[in-house]
């Protein structure tokens, strides 16, 4: 992203003349040794795209394609402030227009987050759009095998008509899949309850009766279990409807559906926006719920940002973050094929291991396959690293030449979502022997069945590739 002293002297006055160095910027353009003004070609008169909102207010629409290219944009000074936040700098990166011949006066590139949302008020409102490389029923199908991997949901095929707009296709399959969940009626639970009565109901809390009445018999202070609809599955189904609901551009139909849904939640709690997921537990009595569950929780967890200390920021909208959605599901679908291929237990994520004796520097793999060692217990045997991107970096080989030197592992796998393999391997010498890097592919545009074939043979490589005989560890925690 453009520095904020660019951001800030490259504004202009909306008059539709020439635009106007900012002269509040602590340093000009020309101090930065970029175009002079007197380089700045007249801008014509140009009407973007503009979308009425429920408020009656109209928010430039911006429509981007998820890692495209800079896109030329005008955009009031209003506007740019609404684009210039650190929050907004997660999802899209904007500077200063470079093409002298372009009307626009700012350009935008989307970074690796797709979705779309309402962002800023009043005059600086914008409507951003990301749509995603991949086709929307392959997202659906990477996002169903992101979750917990032995509760995996296959979802259900998508309509023609809402097919090529990301979240109208998760309307579509949240809300039958919610529809079948709730056909046979709401499920109930038992919740503690603490409250006040004149009545002996469940067990007399005795601390609480003795610290706010003590000498009094009545009333009493009591907590019991009440077998209630308003539990946490619900809970999710009603925070989920509603989000859908609230989004631009939802089909009419859809929306129907899920106000629908709505009404027949009706007694449940929603939600805050902005509070952390309702936690649950997968048993039996709710199992006909799991696939509407997984889709809740994409929503819900869609439907903020997250500062870098984990502070969560609700949002006007929904957004799903690619390189974790591909991280997931490599971790889950690839776990899976190890532990029927080469046995052992897999580690999606796991945050148990650092890089130094202090435990300040978190080691962060994507997948950890612990195989059973001489001592009879499971210890690493293969680490994979996922990679939303075309081909590795240098700092891709670095991070993975560290996990392997701290699990003491003579291979490491990078697999990314394009680029080019290497059979052999990278060969990096350490002192006792070398670690081999090996770097994969994962096509995400191949059919449903070559994807699952791929991962497949892919487990079958890396298993294949482990040696038996284990180095020595270069780190605490392994």
């Amino acid at each position: 992203m453009a520095a904020e002293g660019d951001v800030r002297a490259t504004r202009t006055v909306a008059t539709g003349r020439a635009a106007i160095p900012d002269p509040r910027s602590s340093r000009s353009r020309v101090q930065q040794g970029q175009r002079t003004p007197a380089e700045w070609a007249p801008l014509r008169t140009h009407v973007p795209k503009t979308r009425a909102t429920r408020r009656g207010r109209t928010a430039l629409l911006v429509d981007l394609a998820e890692g495209g290219n800079w896109k030329p944009w005008t955009l009031t000074d209003a506007q740019v402030d609404t684009l210039s936040t650190k929050e907004v700098a997660k999802i899209l990166d904007i500077r200063p227009a470079r093409n002298r011949r372009s009307n626009a006066s700012w350009e935008l590139k989307a970074k690796r987050t797709v979705g779309a949302v309402r962002l800023g008020t009043g005059d600086g409102m914008v409507m951003v759009r990301i749509a995603p490389k991949v086709a929307v029923d392959r997202l659906l199908y990477l996002l169903a095998h992101a979750q917990q991997k032995r509760l995996r949901w296959q979802p259900d095929p998508v309509d023609a008509a809402v097919r090529h707009e990301l979240f109208s296709a998760i309307a579509h399959a949240f809300t039958r899949a919610a529809e079948r969940a709730l056909r046979p009626g709401l499920l109930a639970g038992y919740r503690g309850r603490e409250d006040t009565a004149m009545m002996l109901r469940g067990r007399l809390r005795a601390a609480a009766q003795l610290r706010r009445r003590p000498g009094l018999a009545l009333p009493l202070e009591i907590a019991y279990d009440e077998h209630t609809t308003d539990i946490p599955e619900n809970q999710l189904l009603l925070g989920a409807a509603r989000r859908l609901a609230r989004l631009p551009d939802m089909p009419p139909r859809l929306h129907t559906g899920l106000r629908q849904l709505d009404a027949l939640l009706d007694g449940v709690t929603a939600p805050s926006p902005g509070a952390p997921v309702a936690a649950w537990t997968p048993t039996r009595l709710n199992a006909r719920y799991v696939p509407a569950l997984r889709l809740a929780e994409i929503v819900l967890r869609g439907a903020s940002f997250e500062y870098t200390d984990g502070r969560p920021v609700s949002v006007d909208g929904l957004l799903l973050n690619m390189e974790k959605v591909f991280e997931d599901f490599l971790a889950s679908a690839l776990g899976t094929a190890l532990e029927r291929h080469a046995g052992g237990r897999s580690q999606p994520h796991p945050r148990t291991h650092h890089l130094d004796d202090r435990q300040e520097h978190q080691l962060l793999p994507d997948l950890v396959h612990r195989l059973q060692g001489a001592d009879g217990g499971l210890h690493p045997a293969i680490v994979v690293d996922a990679k939303y991107q075309d081909g590795t970096t240098s700092s891709n080989l670095y991070q993975m030449l560290a996990y392997c030197t701290c699990f003491g592992l003579s291979e490491g796998h990078l697999v990314s979502a394009a680029g080019m393999e290497n059979e052999g391997g990278i060969r990096v010498p350490v002192p006792g022997g070398a670690i081999r890097l090996y770097r994969h592919v994962l096509d995400l545009s191949l059919p449903y069945p070559e994807l699952a074939a791929r991962i497949d043979e892919l487990a079958q490589v890396i298993a294949a590739a482990r040696t038996t005989v284990p180095r020595a560890r270069g780190g605490p925690g392994a």
